[in-house]
């Protein structure tokens, strides 16, 4: 399978790097408006394939270069800084997708192609990203809360003292602030979160989940003051989305795509089967009252900013 990046700063460098290391596509297309950037990139990337998989990395230095690609990562846009929020990119990023995404649909096959949208604010992103390529919204999908899901299943396993791999355990609605941790879902091996840790003997209160709330919303903004960006772990999570695709893996995964109709559209984050289609089926977890009413929040949060953007 071919693949196209499109943006490649710290964020698309690392989606390529991962996405070469899963060894399931034949060609990576690299395109930036930097065009040095983009072929210093292919080279350093082509040198690494040599290494393992064989894969062939390629600067374009316009969108027909994209040609031919089944799938495109739109990881351009401006990245977060120190002290600020994923919606103070709003607008500038509006404007990156407005740009980006005509161009892109003027050059792939519209009948099949997938595109996954990384910039922030994510889900606001999926929701323009899907209105200006008219694709069906199975096709135009975001990692939303994948990362986030990640990190809360990450800093559980450290506080239980079991693999991430036993641990289901979702983030639903934005991939921001407004984030809800479904902890009525949570499961440890075969047994609901409560159980296991009557029977493990482990304390989980009211206060250490809240903690790890506050830890899982704010993990991005910890990273970006001690290393300046993140990029590892998006990278990780783009290269999976492109596996579950490529590989029609019919997994679950909490991925952002556009739902609804009229005033009711938003693009949020819940369980979605994805395969080689994109989006099959969006599942509804069971959720407290208080996390119910969470969600329906941040999807509002969403909608009102999309709603802001006027264009």
């Amino acid at each position: 399978m071919k693949i196209a990046i499109i943006g490649v700063g710290t964020v698309g460098s690392a989606v390529a790097t991962a996405i070469k290391n899963t060894g399931c596509v034949h060609e990576i297309i690299l395109y930036d408006r930097d065009g040095p950037r983009a072929r210093a990139a292919a080279d350093d990337l082509g040198h690494a394939a040599s290494f393992g998989f064989d894969v062939k990395i390629t600067a374009v230095s316009n969108y027909r270069g994209i040609r031919g690609s089944e799938i495109v990562i739109v990881a351009a846009g401006a990245n977060q800084k120190p002290g600020e929020t994923r919606m103070d990119l709003l607008k500038k990023n509006a404007a990156v997708i407005c740009d980006v995404i005509p161009r892109v649909m003027a050059n792939v096959d519209s009948k099949t192609v997938k595109i996954i949208i990384l910039s922030n604010p994510l889900d606001v992103m999926v929701m323009l990203a899907q209105r200006l390529s008219h694709l069906p919204a199975s096709r135009v999908i975001g990692t939303g809360a994948m990362l986030d899901s990640a990190r809360l299943r990450t800093i559980l396993s450290r506080h239980l003292g079991v693999s991430t791999h036993s641990i289901n355990a979702y983030v639903l609605g934005e991939h921001g602030d407004s984030s809800v941790v479904d902890w009525t879902s949570i499961t440890v091996g075969a047994l609901a979160l409560d159980d296991f840790c009557r029977q493990a003997k482990i304390s989980l209160p009211a206060t250490t989940r809240n903690t790890i709330s506050h830890r899982v919303r704010n993990a991005a903004y910890e990273i970006i003051r001690g290393r300046g960006a993140t990029w590892d772990g998006i990278g990780a999570a783009a290269s999976e989305l492109v596996r579950c695709i490529v590989n029609d893996e019919h997994r679950i995964l909490t991925v952002s795509c556009v739902s609804g109709t009229g005033a009711d559209m938003v693009a949020m984050s819940l369980p979605r089967i994805v395969g080689a289609s994109g989006v099959t089926a969006t599942l509804r977890p069971k959720l407290s009252a208080s996390e119910s009413a969470a969600l329906r929040r941040s999807g509002k949060i969403i909608r009102k900013n999309y709603d802001s953007l006027h264009v």
